[in-house]
């Protein structure tokens, strides 16, 4: 049966969605005549609120592009490459590869969202080379399910500005202790039930062998650079110099964990971007070898470059016409104290689809939410967190994430999503059940 569902599913996605650029651009269309229906804007008050959104993401597009460069760059190298392949060697049939590389995907997501994209991928991968016969759509759509668990994890953005001392919010929320929402029972029982139901479902969507798509294990080989010595001059020497990239490299860890233990920094895109980044050129050896890997990784970047300025315009229709304002307070208007946390999941899901940025949507969805539990009397940091988990669960159906994963694997939008589309449907009543009756 549920097969059959899948089957379904792969179908309709692979027929009806568009390339991502082409989704963009769509959904761009879409609010803006929403925002002139809906909200009374004027033409060119939405062009503005567009305009002036466009160039809001170029900080996040950049680190984007690095999470992806630095980490395939970190995952090409001999050591990491090495310990992917142990790794991999634990699965020996498709669905061990299906389960481990769900298991593996979401540890590494809760730790950090930036670092469960990157190494997901990488995983699949390395499990494509080595296990025969597994569908590397399915492989590559477990690696990204385990994204969903992000924002109930380590680096949720909700939860940690909450715990931020003069957020935004604190005048009306005070300081919440993540006690209260990460490390909270509800959370992290939904946590427990997703590391349980993701890798089980994806396992059971597993396409019987003649519908099975595989990808010849060549194809997946990264090759391996090797310095041309030959040429004797000062400029060659420099650029195979293991002394220059070994100094350099030691540099960057050597603040990496002045960071951690003198400043007592936390992680975040940035430290992750730049330990990779270090991390990279000292294993890499040769700042050559380092080059050489980061023009292979570069190339499969230019989906972020080019569609994350539409979606920062997006975000500024959106939230400067009211629409994010409007489709909260509907789901408002329909709760109550016990289901409020409920309602405030499926609303942050549906503005999740055209504001894709955790920070950004709890600055939306935040007052309203806020305002709304305190009038109800609902539970604070499960309304909190219920956004939270909203915004990353349209995540699975959202190619503005996948892009990195895609690339790394070199799929498109609609292989994985049909996959995507059953995960969330599952992990949306796993999520819903626990911020309803969980206590």
């Amino acid at each position: 049966m549920l097969q059959r569902v899948t089957s379904l599913s792969v179908r309709l996605v692979e027929r009806w969605l568009p390339d991502p650029f082409v989704l963009v651009l769509l959904l761009t269309l879409l609010v803006f005549a929403a925002g002139i229906g809906v909200e009374g804007q004027s033409p060119v008050a939405m062009l503005e609120h567009w305009g002036k959104g466009f160039w809001n993401l170029l900080q996040f597009s950049m680190q984007m592009v690095l999470i992806l460069v630095t980490g395939w760059v970190l995952a090409t190298t001999l050591f990491f490459r090495r310990i992917l392949e142990a790794i991999a060697e634990l699965a020996h049939t498709p669905g061990q590869a299906i389960l481990l590389v769900s298991v593996v995907s979401l540890l590494a997501s809760w730790l950090n969202w930036g670092f469960g994209l990157v190494i997901g991928a990488m995983f699949a991968r390395q499990l494509a080379r080595g296990v025969a016969g597994v569908d590397y759509r399915l492989l590559i759509a477990s690696a990204y399910s385990g994204f969903v668990i992000w924002h109930g994890g380590l680096s949720g953005s909700v939860p940690l500005t909450l715990a931020t001392a003069d957020h935004f919010l604190a005048a009306r929320t005070g300081v919440i202790a993540t006690g209260d929402t990460i490390f909270s029972t509800f959370n992290l029982l939904i946590v427990l039930a997703l590391f349980i139901c993701v890798p089980i479902l994806n396992r059971l969507m597993m396409p019987r062998p003649e519908n099975t798509v595989t990808v010849d294990p060549a194809l997946l080989v990264d090759v391996e650079f090797v310095p041309d010595t030959s040429t004797d001059t000062p400029a060659a020497r420099l650029d195979n110099s293991i002394l220059l990239a070994q100094s350099v490299g030691i540099m960057g860890l050597v603040f990496s964990g002045y960071y951690f233990l003198v400043s007592a920094g936390t992680l975040n895109l940035n430290i992750v971007n730049f330990m990779f980044l270090f991390l990279g050129i000292m294993l890499h050896g040769r700042p050559s070898r380092f080059l050489a890997a980061i023009g292979d990784a570069a190339r499969g970047s230019g989906g972020i470059i080019v569609q994350f300025p539409f979606y920062a315009g997006l975000m500024g229709m959106i939230v400067g016409s009211g629409l994010a304002v409007t489709i909260s307070n509907v789901f408002v208007a329909v709760s109550t104290d016990t289901t409020l946390p409920l309602f405030a999941f499926l609303s942050a899901g549906l503005v999740n689809i055209f504001v894709p940025s955790g920070g950004g949507q709890w600055a939306v969805q935040g007052p309203i939410m806020v305002e709304a539990a305190a009038s109800m009397g609902a539970d604070l940091p499960r309304v909190a967190m219920a956004v939270a988990w909203g915004d990353a669960w349209t995540n699975l159906i959202q190619p503005f994430w996948a892009l990195p994963a895609l690339a790394i694997a070199g799929l498109r939008a609609k292989d994985i999503m049909g996959y995507c589309l059953i995960t969330l449907f599952m992990s949306g009543v796993v999520i819903g059940l626990g911020l309803t009756f969980v206590p």
